[in-house]
């Protein structure tokens, strides 16, 4: 793809592409002016498009939902947006927004220009040093979904897109997994990935670990960038699979013995045995010239809703279609208000029941957090600065946006909390905390010791009442 976009989809031929962006070039999506077709799949269409009010270019990814309605793929692309809202990185490809009207489904992406890897790795092989700051780019990305409970089993160069500067974004989450997919056995067991990027393990089908297939194909992709060729190949799909279940590669020349030793380390057949994450990250070849990627996500607001009609976003909600009215009209009703920001109707979708929104802190999908209080939005802010004064946590804020981070290092990196603040109704709060950075332990630990006692007097009780929801006037 020439101006690659934020998913990983097959360029259409020049008379296509001239044909097909008729139907949505020059359309005004929200903010959104949308320009030409960048690609398209079986489902989704990416088309390149500029936020009127920033100037600022976008891919946006047009998901048919009649498609994906008829062959059942309404769970696959809830969870692909639960898992991008993970995994906000500076080497994986953001997710802006998710709108939806009627018949589409948007997805709002970052704009990568640079194009895919595989584009650059298709002229020839890489230098050393040019594939070892791709590797590292790679794997700090990786590292950082791993410890979001993110696994992206398909991982490619044709899923690796360049930007301007040359740096590295991982894309295209469609095959990923959750931990929480993860079967009673500890694995999981969907015949997944491309396959010469594909680990033994999956070719077995006896169940894998997620992170252990990622680094295989890691590997493979190191063998890639620096041999210009992959390292289990053949023109007959069983054959090349044979080749990868025992492991049969050879390394040209040019290849230093300290690469070879890695690699074979990342290409061991036995998973058990297969380096991991943070071996890796302490390997010689690995570290030299490594910078430790260390970022702060200025704005965690990820996803909202554009209705244009009652059953815009109906098949993105398990609920029945006179509650997904009802969430459109709350919707509708709070786009009004003032900051701090109201809460849409797919963030009301993804963690509340009937807005039962009782108990001091209900555990959300994502491992987050919420509860409501009816103090000022200053008010709960001033307490966050208080309990970060208390375990001497650094304070990022802005607007109703709060990052608590710590300054010791943990078994995952610091500890970081994001605390939003959203506007339910006039006098009444919705905070969401939840992990951004650092170990789900310590998480815990933080949120039962400091967190939960120190906004104990902030909290209400239940919201059930409908007064509690804004009015047509409001």
């Amino acid at each position: 793809m020439a101006a690659a976009a934020a998913a990983a989809i097959p360029s259409t031929s020049a008379a296509t592409r001239v044909a097909k962006q008729k139907e949505m070039s020059g359309l005004l999506l929200g903010r959104y002016e949308v320009g030409k077709l960048l690609g398209h799949g079986t489902f989704a269409k990416v088309y390149l498009a500029r936020n009127v009010k920033t100037g600022e270019s976008v891919a946006i990814k047009v998901i048919d939902k009649e498609k994906i309605l008829k062959v059942g793929l309404i769970a696959h692309i809830k969870r692909e947006i639960s898992i991008l809202r993970r995994v906000r990185h500076p080497n994986i490809v953001q997710l802006f927004e998710v709108m939806a009207t009627k018949s589409k489904i948007f997805f709002v992406m970052e704009y990568v220009k640079g194009g895919e890897l595989f584009s650059k790795v298709a002229k020839g092989r890489l230098k050393e040093e040019v594939a070892r700051k791709y590797f590292q780019q790679l794997i700090s990305a990786v590292a950082f979904c791993h410890a979001r409970g993110v696994y992206h089993r398909d991982l490619k160069p044709e899923n690796i897109l360049l930007d301007e500067d040359g740096d590295l974004k991982v894309s295209d989450f469609g095959l990923s997994a959750i931990s929480e997919q993860i079967k009673q056995d500890g694995l999981f067991h969907t015949f997944c990935g491309t396959p010469a990027y594909v680990a033994p393990e999956v070719l077995a089908r006896k169940g894998y670990n997620g992170a252990k297939v990622d680094v295989w194909s890691c590997g493979v992709i190191l063998f890639v960038l620096m041999a210009g060729y992959l390292p289990f190949h053949d023109q007959n799909v069983m054959a090349m699979y044979k080749k990868i279940y025992k492991g049969e590669f050879r390394c040209p020349r040019w290849f230093s013995p300290e690469l070879i030793r890695f690699l074979t380390r990342l290409l061991d057949t036995n998973p058990e045995t297969r380096i991991t994450i943070p071996e890796i990250m302490n390997n010689k070849w690995f570290k030299k010239g490594f910078k430790n990627v260390k970022f702060y996500i200025d704005d965690d607001k990820l996803c909202t809703v554009y209705d244009d009609t009652k059953n815009d976003i109906e098949c993105l909600s398990d609920q029945s279609l006179s509650e997904s009215d009802s969430e459109l009209e709350i919707r509708r009703k709070i786009t009004s208000l003032p900051r701090p920001a109201s809460l849409n109707a797919f963030d009301i979708i993804s963690f509340s029941r009937g807005f039962d929104l009782s108990g001091l802190f209900e555990e959300g999908p994502d491992g987050g957090a919420r509860f409501v209080s009816g103090a000022p939005v200053s008010k709960i802010i001033s307490k966050l600065e208080e309990i970060a004064k208390i375990v001497s946590f650094t304070v990022r804020k802005k607007d109703c946006r709060v990052s608590l981070e710590g300054s010791r290092d943990g078994a995952k990196g610091p500890l970081t909390i994001a605390a939003e603040i959203f506007e339910l109704t006039p006098l009444l709060r919705v905070v969401e905390v939840r992990k951004k950075g650092g170990d789900g332990t310590e998480y815990e630990d933080f949120c039962n010791r400091e967190l939960k006692p120190g906004l104990q007097s902030l909290t209400l009780g239940t919201v059930t009442d409908s007064s509690y929801l804004p009015s047509d006037t409001e």
